[in-house]
């Protein structure tokens, strides 16, 4: 199929290296010159696994290119992936203008189209927004001399930063919603090679599934991390508690997430629940449960901030500043929020985290260093042995290689909190 990627973000960047693997033609579209040129370079813009090697390889056997175009975008697919962001303003309701601004786009460079033509969203969105944004920002541009046949679906991703490569083959299904068959056959030809049931249904049930999925994600994660909290207050064993717990499949109890370790963060979890959270005030329904994610989310980093103070040392080393390990996503990073709060404190902190580079970061992540967090050039380390020469206090965010290489050349008088609560020892010390 010929298709286009409107985004080269995550989910797009990988949506069209993994769909030019599998044979299709691809242009992915954006806005941001240095993504194109690094595509078209055969360079991933982004750091994750395995995407380099496979997007160098679309782009080597020409079944992968990049433009700022829509209109030649458009004319060279005839099935659009929309994969811009939706972030989220501070009270938690969308921001779907750069949404809206691709959709028009893609109307404008449709108005003079003969063939038929298919719009995909894949980026995440309440109930309802393709109704209430999608099509009508389509359509304000339509209406040439030949409008043509214009089919509209969502297909959200269910892909995990540091594992996108395996989740897109093999995701715990293939989603589709619309109305139209001929859409949904276009969706079912185009993920003919994805290893997952391919499920159909209305756009608003499409739509309102992957927040449903990225809530009870966040919950998860929250409910372990509370449980570790306690089983540590009671002297018992956390890991081994949960090991058991999980054993039980009758109540379809999943092992992701499922153990105890620091916050949540990224792109998605926080971003939508408060989306959700905000869809449920406007329908004057206050869901308990819901509502007590994301401050249990927060209660994790102060006490880990109040943890790091509790030692009255100053000098702090913290290892991982991503979300996630193998990535370089720092948006609504639990770590950047920790790093805020120690300096806030009057600490002294370095960081090392070899996924970030601002030399090589652009989009989203440049961004958010340059205007939330700029100082944080200043506060990186090149080396594990830096890090330890500066600090008194050692903060494991990630288990990476940083952080092996920083546990083992630790010396006696360095203090350990390991916020993801391994279990793999460290010679001759015991964690705080």
């Amino acid at each position: 199929m010929r298709v286009s990627v409107f985004g080269l973000g995550y989910v797009g960047c990988v949506t069209a290296s993994c769909l030019a693997r599998e044979g299709h033609d691809v242009v992915g579209v954006d806005t941001n010159p240095d993504k194109v040129q690094m595509v078209n370079a055969g360079t991933s813009p982004l750091v994750e696994p395995g995407l380099g090697e496979l997007l160098a390889a679309g782009v080597r056997h020409r079944r992968l290119r990049a433009t700022g175009s829509a209109p030649q975008a458009v004319a060279a697919s005839d099935l659009a992936l929309v994969c811009v962001g939706t972030p989220s303003r501070p009270n938690g309701q969308l921001d779907v203008s750069g949404l809206e601004r691709v959709m028009a786009d893609i109307g404008g460079a449709l108005r003079d189209r003969h063939d038929p033509f298919q719009v995909v969203i894949r980026s995440t969105m309440l109930p309802g927004t393709t109704d209430a944004v999608v099509v009508p920002a389509l359509t304000s541009r339509l209406g040439g001399a030949r409008t043509p046949v214009v089919r509209v679906a969502v297909n959200p991703e269910f892909m995990r930063e540091g594992s996108s490569l395996h989740d897109f083959s093999r995701p715990p299904f293939t989603l589709a919603g619309a109305t139209d068959a001929e859409a949904i056959a276009a969706l079912r030809t185009l993920y003919a090679g994805v290893e997952a049931p391919f499920i159909s249904t209305d756009i608003g049930t499409a739509e309102m599934v992957k927040y449903v999925s990225n809530a009870f994600l966040a919950l998860k994660i929250c409910f372990a991390n509370e449980v570790g909290d306690v089983c540590e207050a009671l002297g018992v064993d956390a890991q081994e508690v949960m090991r058991i717990f999980l054993m039980d499949r009758r109540l379809s109890v999943s092992e992701a997430y499922l153990r105890p370790g620091f916050a949540f963060g990224g792109s998605c979890l926080p971003k939508d629940v408060r989306g959700l959270l905000y869809a449920a005030r406007n329908a004057d329904v206050v869901p308990a449960v819901l509502s007590a994610i994301l401050p249990s989310n927060e209660s994790q980093i102060r006490r880990r901030v109040e943890e790091v103070l509790a030692t009255r040392k100053r000098r702090v080393g913290v290892v991982g500043l991503s979300f996630k390990p193998g990535t370089d996503d720092l948006r609504e990073s639990p770590l950047v929020a920790l790093v805020e709060a120690l300096l806030g404190k009057g600490c002294d902190v370095r960081i090392l985290d070899h996924n970030i580079s601002l030399a090589r970061l652009v989009g989203a992540n440049r961004r958010y260093i340059e205007e939330e967090i700029p100082h944080v050039s200043s506060l990186m380390c090149e080396s594990a042995d830096e890090l330890l020469a500066h600090a008194e206090i050692i903060v494991v965010g990630h288990r990476s290689e940083d952080a092996d290489a920083v546990l083992a050349a630790m010396e006696p008088h360095h203090v350990l909190i390991d916020l993801t609560r391994s279990r793999v020892p460290v010679p001759g010390r015991a964690a705080v």
